[in-house]
């Protein structure tokens, strides 16, 4: 599939943009490291064409670490090359996810009896809805075995008045699925505004495990596209993995580029 050229940059504008309005930027040789609370943290990233050093690296950890933030670099793998030699020589962990743009998004179908709700600031299931997401990330893959899975109520957290707060601004956009009255899958998208152009990247579609397989996460994935495609011109998003991106590309997604992240799990 052909994409539009620019898009790339347009990522990466985002990228930046993304943190200014809850962070201070600190330099760290080639990295931009985002200083702000650990309720909502964000990754160091490299500044487009700059070259990235294993002094730099070590720079932003010791930012992240004395600001009480999880350690973590991400970058775009085909804008900054030198990055994955810098954070492994650190000892970082590495790995990489496909990125992929919304190019032509299909209309898909979600199981009967499914209905789907924006979410708003004041909605007292947020926390739920949250614990869904933690439960999913929990259990990755097609299907768990684990059992548990129904969601509770969870009591309110510093996180949850910040995502409220986010909403309520228009920062973040989460959708959820019901079915039977209770919330099953959740995702939301986060539009920044980069050089007067709406760019928005959906994350966090979570489906409950027992009930994968079934085309809510991508029926879900869609429905948030197709309201982000509404004011924005350009929607992205980071798979998981290559079986999760495969997912995206038959609601219409196409591959750009893959983003590439270091951090501390399974460090030393």
């Amino acid at each position: 599939m052909s994409l539009p050229p620019g898009l790339l940059e347009r990522v990466e504008q985002y990228f930046a943009a993304a943190p200014l309005p809850d962070a201070r930027i600190h330099p760290a040789g080639g990295l931009d490291v985002p200083i702000g609370s650990p309720t909502w943290p964000y990754p160091a990233r490299p500044r487009p064409g700059e070259p990235v050093g294993v002094e730099d690296v070590r720079a932003a950890v010791a930012l992240q670490e004395a600001a009480g933030l999880p350690v973590a670099v991400e970058w775009i793998c085909e804008d900054a090359p030198t990055v994955e030699a810098a954070v492994r020589a650190v000892g970082l962990t590495v790995g990489s996810s496909p990125l992929l743009v919304a190019a032509d998004p299909v209309e898909l179908v979600l199981p009967s009896g499914v209905r789907l709700y924006l979410v708003g600031a004041d909605d007292p299931e947020l926390p739920r809805y949250e614990q869904l997401t933690s439960i999913a990330f929990a259990h990755p893959g097609p299907r768990s075995e684990a059992g548990g899975t129904s969601v509770g109520v969870a009591v309110g957290s510093p996180r949850t008045a910040v995502l409220r707060e986010r909403i309520a601004t228009g920062r973040t956009v989460m959708m959820v699925a019901v079915e039977d009255g209770e919330p099953v899958a959740v995702g939301t998208h986060h539009p920044v505004v980069v050089d007067g152009v709406e760019v928005t990247e959906i994350v966090g579609v979570a489906t409950l495990p027992r009930l994968r397989g079934r085309g809510l996460g991508a029926g879900l994935a869609s429905a948030l596209t197709a309201h982000a495609r509404e004011t924005a011109e350009l929607v992205f998003l980071v798979a998981g993995d290559d079986d999760v991106a495969r997912v995206y590309e038959r609601t219409g997604f196409a591959r750009l580029a893959t983003v590439g992240v270091a951090d501390l799990s399974d460090a030393g």
